[in-house]
């Protein structure tokens, strides 16, 4: 070959070369799901793969939580509130369903809740009735559970879609204040009449109840934060909660039973996971 032709052809190798060497090579799409690690790494990531929680690591979440919150309504205790309300008020069927479909998270919160309300039309009179008529049950072990947290020094918080009388009375009987209370306010006129619900509350929509947790980790600056409860509200609570525990002891929402990587259907579930502490 002659020297200049040979000359090129070196000086072609070499930029090739430094081209292959300079380009990111693309990196292939892995997934892999196991029921104590699931890896996903995307095309053209640069970041190592972010492994989830494994239910191991979740319980020791739990255990060292600084707070936890719960859902009240089918969680804390055994009804659900809106529902109970509807049939003080004889609407109960339709709202019934609409509640189901709201738990099932194929609806958004707010419109089954505006919706649910605009058919009940609850007058003051009526909620207070309900209350002391029909006060609400609550779900076996939670008290207990509830006490011990306590004793741990955990702040308990109830993080409900529900109306914030009814989980006030709740709250007073686990003895939990009712500053740490975060619920839907309903709006009377001046005569009793149903006038609406505060539209303003994070509870009142979906994605809510996360909210509500990253006001509580910047108000108290609280590290571990644990959201327990039945439906599609609470599961995606997390994040920014740190833990998220399905509870199926009332009522089994089936999209939470299948996506939860850590769920309950009694409470005294936790209080033996703390007993091993």
């Amino acid at each position: 070959m002659p020297a200049g032709i040979k000359g090129v052809s070196m000086l072609c190798s070499a930029l090739l070369a430094r081209t292959r060497a300079a380009a990111p090579m693309a990196q292939e799409t892995v997934h892999y799901s196991h029921s104590e690690k699931d890896f996903i790494l995307s095309p053209h990531s640069k970041k190592a793969p972010k492994r989830m929680a494994s239910l191991m690591e979740l319980k020791e979440i739990f255990r060292s939580a600084d707070a936890v919150c719960f859902d009240v309504d089918s969680t804390v205790i055994r009804e659900e509130g809106i529902d109970e309300l509807a049939k003080f008020c004889g609407v109960g069927d339709a709202v019934a369903e609409m509640t189901r479909r709201a738990m099932g998270g194929t609806v958004t919160f707010k419109a089954a809740l505006t919706a649910r309300l605009g058919l009940i039309r609850p007058s003051y009179e009526q909620v207070q009735k309900l209350i002391s008529d029909n006060p609400p049950q609550l779900t076996p072990g939670i008290r207990e559970l509830v006490s011990r947290l306590h004793q741990r020094g955990v702040q308990v918080f109830l993080v409900s879609g529900g109306f914030q009388s009814i989980v006030e009375h709740v709250a007073l009987q686990l003895n939990i204040p009712t500053a740490n209370v975060f619920a839907n306010r309903l709006k009377f006129y001046f005569n009793g009449e149903y006038a609406g619900f505060d539209e303003t509350q994070p509870t009142a929509e979906s994605g809510g109840k996360g909210k509500v947790i990253t006001h509580l980790k910047e108000q108290f600056h609280f590290k571990k934060v644990v959201m327990i409860g039945d439906g599609a509200t609470d599961m995606e609570a997390c994040p920014p909660g740190d833990c998220f525990i399905g509870f199926g002891g009332n009522v089994v929402r089936k999209q939470v039973k299948e996506k939860a990587k850590w769920y309950i259907t009694h409470f005294d579930e936790l209080l033996k996971e703390l007993e091993e502490r």
